[in-house]
């Protein structure tokens, strides 16, 4: 994230999540200043969301305005949509590795990214051989 960052010459913040024992809570620490900012949370996937619904809770206790966040996989199982629907989120970006369409007709802050076509490039380019990390800098539309 650090060169994401970099290379958008934006602030950069974090949030720490450190794992406790299965009876003890998770404690998360907010790393930088987020203070009357927009926030974009970044993560692999979510289930149940109850790990970006708490952090984006943690952002708006910190003064960020705004609140995002961008998923790869949106597994949004259980009750992850009321959780969704009542956040202080702004909105929640997936992709569309997963099907979303039941879940979209019942959360307006759901939104769905195509990357099919950059999946494909990446499964021909490994197929002939060919970098895959020129994807990386030029993104296929």
């Amino acid at each position: 994230m650090t060169a994401i960052a970099d290379r958008l010459d934006i602030d950069f913040a974090i949030i720490h999540k450190e794992r406790q024992r299965s009876n003890i809570e998770d404690s998360t620490v907010l790393v930088g200043d987020v203070s009357n900012r927009t926030a974009i949370m970044v993560d692999d996937l979510a289930d149940t969301c109850d790990t970006i619904v708490k952090g984006a809770q943690k952002l708006r206790e910190a003064g960020a305005d705004k609140i995002y966040a961008i998923l790869t996989h949106g597994v949004l199982a259980g009750d992850a949509i009321d959780k969704i629907n009542n956040s202080c989120l702004e909105a929640l970006v997936v992709t569309n590795t997963i099907p979303q369409d039941k879940h979209m007709k019942l959360c307006p802050k759901l939104q769905t990214m195509d990357i099919s076509v950059m999946l494909a490039e990446a499964i021909r380019r490994t197929h002939y051989a060919e970098s895959v990390s020129y994807l990386f800098t030029n993104v296929p539309y």
